[in-house]
């Protein structure tokens, strides 16, 4: 802050919170002023206001700008007060609540209007959801803090994916930056909330719709392409695609059991489609996490991309462009769409998502279900008492390579084909 006083070049300032102000109503009350992070916060370019303004926000984040332009600011978390909880980490918007003044939201670029790839690489303005194109192939890359998803998050998310579904490209690929892809539902948000149990409900209601979308998507091949890890409701969003990549340092956790919860998202269709009923079964239950090349193994992801991070997405770019230049894709997107309608008559994904809720809305609706004590302990950042159960084995034992839950069988695996 200090260094930003000191700078002469104009630039919109933020001024600091006053010290008394009630929270938004979704907010946690008698929120303190929250403390923000810049590493690793983006850069951006500033939304030009009226010198000392704070900029507009943009669905979630707060921008803080510096001389040279804005630096978005995704979450906040209150001061932590000895002896007391940690507070929740939040959307920076919802964290600051009614101390932020009146501002019109800054929305991003739709896929609607995509940006050619030269002033999409220039562009600074930093935005969590984008879009772009290369040929007939679409970029829907996402990027939200720690992977969680809320229901705004959801929400606008799969707005973005029906705009994108409306360009003429053959081939969609969804994710691709260097963070994580993502973790589910949004626990530090419905721990804020008033009303945890409806938050969660509506919460998972919403990543199931863009899942939804995902799945009945017929007239393109959709690759999930993995920069980051990928667990939970998040790991499930990923087998929706017809294809899943991942960079081969990445690591998923396909299971609910840990946080108390039966899980959603069409699990019960997508996980024994691509792994078998009994590994399926297996995987939820051990609750351990596979790593990217006991993924493909499995069946749970299709290609590993061993590159360094930065690379990730030049690299899921060029294999995306072979896939959508390749003779037998228009034959591959013509047996998916046949595929979904016969998997329809058999069973309605309707029923899948009928099953998977119900189970999940006993738990929102129990006080004392574990699921409310875990999500707790989980944003709050509580010590566990010991070492969980399921970790728990004194037993020593050679790696399994049928099991392929564990970063064992990775460490001992073959490099991955090159591209």
């Amino acid at each position: 802050r200090e260094v930003w006083k000191r700078d002469r070049t104009p630039a919109q300032r933020v001024p600091p919170p006053p010290r008394a102000a009630a929270p938004r109503r979704a907010a946690p009350a008698a929120l303190p002023a929250p403390r923000g992070s810049r590493r690793g916060a983006p850069p951006g370019d500033a939304p030009r206001a009226a010198p000392d303004a704070p900029p507009p926000p943009r669905a979630g984040p707060a921008s803080g700008p510096p001389a040279d332009g804005a630096v978005w600011i995704p979450e906040l978390r209150a001061p932590r007060t000895p002896g007391e909880p940690v507070p929740v980490k939040l959307p920076a918007t919802l964290a600051l609540g009614d101390r932020l003044p009146p501002l019109p939201e800054s929305p991003p670029p739709l896929p609607g209007h995509p940006l050619p790839p030269a002033r999409a690489a220039d562009r600074r303005t930093w935005c969590d959801i984008g879009y772009r194109e290369e040929g007939t192939t679409g970029f829907l890359t996402f990027s939200f803090p720690g992977g969680a998803m809320s229901t705004d998050h959801c929400r606008r998310l799969l707005d973005a994916y029906r705009a994108a579904c409306s360009r003429p490209t053959s081939v969609l690929v969804l994710g691709g930056g260097r963070d994580f892809f993502s973790n589910g539902i949004h626990l530090g948000v419905i721990e804020a909330a008033a009303d945890p149990a409806a938050e969660s409900w509506a919460n998972i209601n919403a990543i199931d719709d863009l899942v939804e979308a995902v799945l009945t998507t017929t007239d393109r091949l959709v690759v999930a392409a993995l920069a980051g890890n990928a667990a939970a409701g998040g790991a499930m969003l990923a087998l929706a695609a017809d294809e899943v990549w991942c960079r081969s340092g990445v690591v998923l956790n396909p299971h609910y059991r840990l946080m108390g919860l039966y899980g959603s998202e069409y699990w019960t269709y997508t996980l024994p489609r691509r792994v078998g009923a009994a590994a399926a079964a297996r995987l939820t239950a051990d609750a351990l996490p596979v790593s990217a090349a006991a993924a493909v193994e499995a069946g749970l992801a299709d290609r590993t991309i061993a590159c360094a991070p930065q690379d990730f997405t030049a690299r899921t770019a060029h294999l995306a462009g072979r896939l959508a230049a390749a003779p037998g894709t228009p034959g591959r997107i013509a047996a998916k769409k046949a595929r979904r309608e016969r998997d329809e008559a058999v069973r309605p994904l309707d029923s899948y998502r009928a099953h998977e809720l119900a189970r999940m809305r006993a738990v929102f609706d129990d006080p004392s279900a574990p699921y409310h004590r875990l999500r707790r302990a989980f944003v709050r950042k509580e010590r566990p008492a010991a070492t969980p159960p399921h970790l728990r084995d004194p037993r020593p034992r050679r790696p399994d390579p049928a099991r392929v839950t564990g970063l064992d069988a990775h460490d001992g695996a073959a490099g991955p084909t090159p591209c």
